[in-house]
Parts: C-alpha cells; structure tokens; sequence
C-alpha cells in the first residue's frame, strides 16, 4: 500500500531522530531551494507518472521540501519499471544530485525496488466516429452514422518471477443517444514465463495471424516455446457469436442471419509455426472450429455458408509475411483459405507502412496503404474490421499522428466493393485514442 508523501516524512523524522550520527554525511532535513532545478525534474516525473508528489500532485505552492523527500521521490522513481526512455536520463541525473541521501535510505531503498508495482494499470479513452455507404439494388444507399466511445482498463499483477495476471475490463457508451454501459471483464489470463516457453490460460486474445480470428477472445489455454522458430498451440472455447454470416446478398442488403440472437459456443484449437530473421518475419497457422449447437435446427451461426451439411466446421489455413526495408519501412502481405467452404472462402492483404504513431512521442506520424479482400467465411472476424467488413474488398488507406503526449489522433478510408453484392462500400474511420 502507498503512503502519503507526508505519512513517509513524520515516520522517516522519528527513525532520524533515533540515529542522527548516521545521517551526518548528509542533512536530510535541509530544504531544497525553490529554485533548484531538481523541482522541474521531479514535477516532469509526476506530470509522467513516475512518481507522485502530495496527495494534490504538487509540492503545494511555494513550499521547500527536504533533500530527504526529494530522494524518496527518487527512489521511487529509481524502482518503477517501465519508465519511458526519455525520463531515464532525468532520473540518473536526480541521483547523483541526492546520492548520499539515496545511499541513507539503504535498506529502504532495496524494500521498495522489490515490492513497488506490483500491480501496474494502464487504460484507454477511445473515441470513435464512423460513417458507412453503401450501394444496393433497391434504389436507394444505406448509410450508417456511429458515434461512439470506450473507456479501458488493463491490469497487470506480478506474483512472482515467473508469473503474472493480466485482465481487461471495458465500458462502452454512444454519443448519440447518450447512453453508457457498464463495465465488463473482457478477458482475464495468467501468464507465465520460463526461458523460452511461455504458457497462458484463461479468458485470453488469440494470437494467431490477423486475417483469420485474431480479434475473438476465446476461454482455454495458449503453450508458446521456442527461440529462433516459434511454436505457438491454442486450445478452448469460443463464442460463435461472432461468425454470424455479415455478408450481403446480391441486393446488396445484409442477410437475415445477421440479426439473429446466438448463444452457442464452438470447439477451438489452432497452431501457429513463426519466425524472424533479420528483416523478414514469416508464420504459417492452422485454426479449426466445430460448432456445438443442435445440427437439428437450423443455423443462425455457421462458419462455411453450407446450411444443408452434417459438419458444422471450418478449417483456415493462414500465412503471414513482413519485410522492414528500415525502420521507418515496412511491407507484409498475409493469406488464409478456409477449406470448408465453397464460396467466400478466401481472403488476403498487402500493406505498406511508413513510420508510426507513438504515444509516449509528441509529434510522431505514420501513413499506410493496403489493399484487402476480405471473403466472409475465411476471415469472419479479422483485426480490420476498423476499417471494412468481412465479405468486403477494397483500397484501404490511414494517417496516425500524436499530437500530444500520450494522445494519439487515427484516420481511415475505405473504398472498395461488397463481394457478394458487387456494389460499392466505403467507410470512414477516426478515433482519438487518450492513454493513461
């Protein structure tokens, strides 16, 4: 548990005044001057959220603090994990400024590195607008309007050196009626790590190329072990939920299995063989699904666009590749068939990006071009959905940029055909994203 800034400083007084010949080197009751520039590098550290000052998040007002608290806010500092890279060399610096009064502190010092953040939160403000188009036979377009937002926690506990629990929790809401949701575990998962294997289990992300599931959260447990190759097996349950048919018909309107209400589950397993070499990256993955609902009624959810078969299955073969030019460049391509299918049952995707957004980076930018063809019954829920749905192709093209620290503003356009339809779709996409 955290203590108040000034809880710490009435104890420290206490055990100070018990041994004043050991903090003779250095006064830890002298103040700081105001004007020392060792105030503007701690107050950049708790605008950062390295370290806190008062329960207030000042030094209040005016007030001189003690070389003793300054270099409790040091040490503090010192044992936080995941400090960005631009605070490391203002941390270094504060302590060689106070290092007598960081060596004082001793034991303390080597409590706090072993015990502070145990629990590390991060979280996310999401707030998307939406706008979709598109052509059908009827004479008329179908237009769609979304305004949206999602608040995001993401926990992480470290029990010990080999394991930690991970949890997502979200709340989402609509602008436009001025609704919000309530909060609700997404996934929750223990992670533990031995050399090179790692193991998960739990309600956790797949991990499992883009273009296929990537996006569908799934009960049951991930082994992944190996260094230069990897070898990635997933095994559990999935709520089928999400593979309800999303495509359109050649009127260009959605199925009517895209409204239905589904509560069943299907069986899950998948394998994953990656590596990368230098430059270039490459994976090839298999994933199998079979439904669990009654195959005496007929289906609402179904995973290969036969609705008079016995085998409610599908089995999507994928691969994946990706070339850094430098670090700024980069191309990938990825592929996936499922062979259960007689008709959109493939997909793919080229993309080229350049550069890259980054949060923590005021000012950072990055672009990308792709091109996707998204076949419904290959790829019934992929990472791009952003952007067009399954059973849609198309140019797809992005901006991202931060425009503050820990503020990061996306852009998406999508142009391109409904498969089936053969009628034109476009989306636009734009989200500020506000990490914490």
């Amino acid at each position: 548990m955290k203590k108040t800034l000034l809880t710490t400083v009435c104890t420290a007084a206490i055990v100070m005044g018990a041994a004043t010949t050991s903090f003779a080197a250095a006064n830890p009751f002298s103040d700081v001057p105001t004007e020392h520039w060792a105030y503007d590098a701690v107050q950049q550290l708790v605008k950062d959220g390295v370290v806190e000052g008062y329960p207030d998040q000042t030094f209040q007002g005016d007030k001189a603090i003690t070389r003793y608290e300054m270099a409790q806010m040091i040490a503090k500092a010192m044992a936080k994990k995941n400090v960005p890279v631009s605070d490391k060399p203002l941390i270094d610096k504060l302590a060689a400024e106070f290092a007598d009064e960081l060596n004082n502190l001793g034991a303390r010092v080597a409590n706090l590195e072993k015990n502070a953040d145990n629990v590390k939160w991060d979280g996310v403000f999401e707030s998307t607008y939406t706008s979709t188009r598109h052509d059908t036979n009827t004479g008329r377009k179908d237009k769609k309007n979304a305004e949206t937002y999602t608040f995001r926690l993401e926990p992480t506990a470290t029990l010990n050196d080999n394991w930690k629990v991970h949890a997502r929790l979200d709340a989402d809401g609509d602008y436009k009626n001025d609704s919000s949701g309530e909060v609700n575990l997404k996934r929750v998962w223990a992670e533990g790590q031995y050399g090179d294997f790692n193991i998960k289990l739990g309600k956790l992300p797949n991990s499992i190329n883009l273009l296929s599931i990537t996006d569908d959260p799934y009960s049951g447990v991930a082994v992944t072990f190996g260094k230069n190759w990897q070898v990635t097996a997933e095994a559990g349950r999935l709520d089928d939920a999400h593979f309800i048919d999303m495509s359109r018909d050649k009127n260009g309107l959605l199925s009517k299995d895209a409204f239905a209400n589904n509560n069943d589950t299907a069986n899950y397993q998948a394998a994953m063989l990656g590596s990368a070499v230098g430059k270039f990256a490459a994976n090839v993955a298999y994933q199998h699904l079979t439904s669990t609902f009654n195959q005496k009624e007929l289906p609402v959810a179904y995973y290969n666009g036969k609705l008079g078969r016995t085998d409610y299955a599908a089995n999507i073969w994928s691969a994946q590749g990706g070339y850094a030019f430098d670090k700024n460049s980069f191309l990938k391509a990825e592929y996936a068939k499922n062979l259960k299918a007689d008709n959109e049952d493939t997909a793919y995707s080229v993309e080229y990006d350049y550069r890259g957004a980054v949060p923590a980076n005021r000012g950072s930018w990055g672009v990308y071009l792709a091109y996707r063809n998204i076949g419904q019954y290959a790829s019934p829920w992929s990472t791009y959905d952003d952007a067009l749905d399954a059973g849609q192709k198309g140019v797809e093209t992005g901006v991202t940029w931060t425009a503050f620290r820990n503020v990061k503003l996306i852009g998406k356009y999508f142009a391109g055909k409904d498969r089936i339809a053969d009628k034109s779709a476009k989306k636009l996409f734009a989200r500020a994203d506000i990490f914490f």
